[in-house]
């Protein structure tokens, strides 16, 4: 029996989720599902361009995994680039690493996973300005993981 799979953090979702290639009807397509963990460490690799380290650190995972998703990730777009296909981010073993956020005024709040997932937040709930920044919280106890998780919600709903 393996080991139980960690959760991948990500610190935000695709804005786009969804590319097809020009000229092909959508009935005729064949898709290539990239996973959010996936598009995660292609962002972070390819377009941040940290080194494998810093990106695995920051997903909270080892070295050779992000290896592996890095690998996995670039398979997929370049079978989807050169054969026709469509991409379709979505699904996937992560959590958000970004749930809390500040204003220029000095507020801070929490977002509930849920609605990170389809609403991340535009303005500070007290004080409606639009200059808000994510805090990127770094206190995760070794072996607990973090609290929330894609697609998981416990009964008082945090």
């Amino acid at each position: 029996m393996g080991r139980r799979q960690l959760w991948r953090k990500v610190s935000s979702l695709p804005l786009v989720t969804y590319f097809k290639p020009a000229g092909i009807r959508m009935d005729e397509l064949e898709e290539v599902k990239l996973l959010i963990e996936e598009a995660e460490a292609i962002r972070l690799k390819d377009l941040e361009g940290l080194e494998q380290e810093e990106c695995a650190q920051q997903m909270n995972i080892s070295r050779s995994t992000f290896s592996r998703l890095l690998d996995s990730a670039r398979h997929k777009i370049a079978d989807a680039l050169l054969t026709g296909k469509a991409i379709r981010i979505e699904g996937g073993n992560f959590e958000m690493a970004i749930r809390r956020f500040r204003c220029l005024e000095g507020h801070e709040w929490e977002v509930p996973f849920e609605t990170m997932i389809s609403a991340p937040p535009v303005f500070c709930p007290e004080c409606n300005t639009r200059s808000i920044m994510p805090l990127f919280t770094t206190s995760i106890v070794p072996g607990k993981g973090y609290q929330r998780r894609y697609g998981q919600r416990n009964i008082n709903g945090k």
